[in-house]
Formats: C-alpha cells, structure tokens, sequence
C-alpha cells in the first residue's frame, strides 16, 4: 500500500499539494492519484482511435500558455506502444502553437473528449521528433477523468469552407463576450515545474463570468480532488482558454494570467486577465449539435455574473 501512496505522491508538485491541503482532500488526492499512469493501456489507446479532436496545451515561443484543437477523422489519433500517441494531424495555420508544436521536447499536456459518450482522457508529455503531417507525444501521465460538468453532443458535418481570417486582439471585443457568455464548455492549459496540463470546465450557459473585457471568473465546481489546473496556477499563473463554438466550428483563444479566489464558505472562484485574443474559423473544423447538458451542472446564479 505504501508504494502505490507514493505513487499518488508523486503525481503531485508542491502547488498541487498546497491547494488539497487548504481544501481538506489529501487523502482523496492520493486516492484517486494512483489511476495517474505512465503507459497507455488497451482500454485508453481503444478510446484514442475513436475520436475526432485532441486539445492540447503548450507555451508558445515567447512563454504565452495557450490551449489549441486538432481536428481528425476517427483513427488519426492512436498509440505507437505503450508510451507514444502519434497525431496524424496539426493545428491550423495562424494557429498560436503553430510554430512552437515542430520542438522535440517541448512539454504539452492533451484532453481527447467525447461528447457523444462524455468520457475524457488526459496524456500529458513532450514532443517527440516532429513527423511529416503530424507529431507526436511520449506519455508522461496518462489517466482518465468522470463525465461530470460534460454536455453530450453528436458530431455534424465538418465546415468545408473556414473564412481564413485570423483576428487577434489584446482584450474581448462584443461578439467575443457574447461567446463566452453563451459558452457551456471551455478547455483550460496551464503549466509548472513537472509539465503541461490540458483540463476542461463546464457548466450551463452563464457559469464563465464576464468581469470586463480584460477580465473573466469562473466557479471552481467539485471534482476529482487532484487540483492539477489550481495547482498549476498556484505555480505559475499563466494559463490559456480555448472556447469551441460547437455549431460553427470558430474557435476562441485566450492567453493570459490566472489566480483562484477561496472563499470563507468554501468556495473557490478562479479569476483571468486576458492577454492576447485570437479568433478563427478554419476549414476542416467539425461541427456539433445542440447540447443535452450534463445533470451534473450546478444552476447559475445570474445575478452575480456579468456586467
């Protein structure tokens, strides 16, 4: 028993630690770590081949965190032994990861979703020797998360034709924060001295708060208890939001900083600072249904939302 604790142990750096002791879960913490693995097994590499999209979170050149998506059919993501997911795909271009996901060794952490089953699976690593058409990442954590705060959704044709246009900006303009506003799902990348996280956040329509156009906050809902995002950003608050818009396929990126607010009664707020803003709509992106939201979702209070 001892030697599976320190295993669990050892899943965790110091800013994780430091969040599950201010919130009284350590032993659930150690609990749940020891699913954290190495390998991807015959079950995890059966889900990759299954799905059409990888999110994946790195830092970009100048040390921006960002949160970016590949898109496939169904097979371009799979396992070449048990330590390697090779991804026969790339972001697009103008795609803030562009450049910076053609590095060997580059730390990155993935979230393979699916929103027809709303099972989740992360594998956190480093680039491998880029491959033509595609790369791919040798496992460091490899583990699966519930399908809480997941809404369901079937796949739709992808977008033949995207605008091309890339937009950047330094704060949220109008469309934007109606986005964010209307958003039910975002994903989340954050960073510290062990790697790369890829998490994601959900919740009904309002639950992300629009403070100001430099600024959004958003509840930290219960999970699992391991606080890899919170403990991430307990190390190193740089973080990136990507925000799907699944009848479309546009795609919201966000970098910025990020720091989580508890409160007296327990409750925990995390709160960003917008950076730099991009905005896209790539061919090739696939398009979703309406949501069946997941009865997991706590209502919104809507009254302390946005202004």
């Amino acid at each position: 028993m001892n030697g599976t604790i320190n295993e669990a142990v050892r899943a965790y750096h110091p800013g994780a630690r430091a969040v599950q002791d201010r919130v009284g879960v350590r032993d659930l913490a150690d609990h749940v770590g020891r699913s954290i693995g190495e390998e991807i097994r015959d079950v995890a590499a059966a889900f990759l081949a299954q799905q059409p999209f990888l999110v994946i979170g790195a830092a970009d050149r100048e040390g921006l965190v960002w949160a970016s998506v590949v898109d496939g059919a169904p097979g371009f993501l799979r396992a070449v032994g048990p330590r390697r997911m090779q991804v026969a795909g790339r972001v697009p271009d103008g795609d803030p990861l562009a450049g910076a996901l053609t590095v060997p060794g580059l730390p990155v952490g993935t979230i393979a979703l699916d929103p027809r089953t709303r099972r989740r699976m992360r594998l956190n690593g480093t680039l491998a020797a880029p491959a033509p058409g595609g790369f791919s990442v040798l496992a460091e954590q490899v583990f699966a998360n519930c399908p809480k705060y997941l809404q369901k959704r079937q796949p739709l044709d992808a977008v033949a034709e995207g605008s091309g246009d890339v937009r950047h900006g330094g704060a949220l303009d109008p469309g934007q924060l109606r986005t964010i506003r209307a958003a039910d799902t975002f994903f989340i990348a954050t960073t510290a001295e062990d790697g790369v996280d890829a998490g994601h956040r959900g919740g009904n329509p309002g639950f992300v708060q629009v403070r100001s156009a430099h600024e959004l906050a958003w509840p930290d809902y219960p999970g699992n208890g391991m606080f890899l995002t919170l403990g991430n950003l307990a190390a190193d608050p740089r973080a990136g939001l990507l925000f799907p818009d699944w009848e479309t396929g546009a795609v919201l990126q966000l970098s910025g900083r990020a720091r989580t607010e508890f409160g007296a009664d327990g409750q925990r707020t995390v709160v960003f600072a917008v950076e730099s803003v991009i905005e896209s709509l790539p061919a090739g992106r696939l398009r979703w249904s309406a949501p069946e939201y997941s009865p997991a979702n706590p209502p919104v209070h809507r009254g302390s939302t946005t202004r």
